[in-house]
């Protein structure tokens, strides 16, 4: 039974019982505007004790150790180890009562695990991030074949609220040319409104994982989630994975 408080999010997706998976929300916590109030980003401005006491919130609620990094929309992953914070951008563990964390307000976060809850991960997935090759990093340092592996995508801005301008379609369509299916242009001449989710699924796909969850959240448009392009100044929230003790 979950400890989390209610509007907490837990991914609606087959993985094994053991492996334990759950997305804040910004309610809860001691943050003042307008980081209210659930904020667990120590770098966005907020008062770091605030901060330290959100996450030990965030620590009794869970029963692990989340393992934090310094996100810079990297292609680099690491073993999650609670007693360092690396600059990478995906996380991975096999040990049980450690949390890959990732935290965002627009990107996508993206769980993921095996099909035996053996080893899990969660990638902070921006479009820089998704572009230079973050999550086919994730599927590599999960190993094994990608049909062995599921994911799950969290909350992050939706096609209806992220404009992108055609630098960024050429970034993926480049690479991927099924990508371009992903873009629509806007009412701005020479802008297009991006689909995280679709672009993820479309990477993905190429390192044969097809079996993917999760999607359909609108980070801006809904209040329950901080979201940087909504207000620039503001918090950020976590989405965790963990193997069960």
């Amino acid at each position: 039974m979950n400890r989390w408080p209610d509007d907490w999010i837990t991914p609606d997706w087959p993985a094994p019982p053991h492996v334990r998976a759950c997305v804040t929300t910004r309610n809860g916590g001691l943050s003042q505007t307008p980081f209210d109030s659930f904020n667990l980003g120590d770098h966005v401005g907020d008062d770091p004790a605030v901060v330290t006491a959100n996450r030990q919130r965030l620590h009794g609620a869970l029963v692990c150790r989340p393992a934090w990094m310094s996100q810079v929309h990297s292609s680099t992953a690491v073993e999650a180890d609670p007693g360092t914070c690396p600059v990478a951008d995906a996380s991975w563990t096999d040990t049980a009562g450690i949390a890959c964390a990732v935290l965002t307000a627009d990107c996508l976060p993206v769980l993921f695990c095996n099909m035996d809850g053996t080893r899990v991960a969660a990638a902070h997935a921006g479009w820089r991030g998704l572009a230079a090759g973050i999550l086919e990093e994730a599927v590599a340092a999960i190993g094994g074949p990608g049909a062995q592996l599921m994911a799950w995508l969290g909350p992050a801005i939706g096609p209806s609220a992220f404009e992108v301008g055609a630098e960024v379609r050429e970034a993926f369509v480049s690479q991927h040319p099924a990508a371009a299916e992903a873009f629509v242009p806007s009412s701005n001449a020479g802008r297009y409104m991006a689909d995280l989710y679709q672009l993820a699924r479309i990477r993905l796909a190429a390192c044969g994982v097809t079996a993917v969850f999760g999607g359909g959240f609108c980070t801006f448009n809904d209040p329950r989630f901080y979201s940087y392009r909504r207000a620039a100044r503001t918090g950020r929230f976590a989405s965790l994975i963990w193997i069960n003790g």
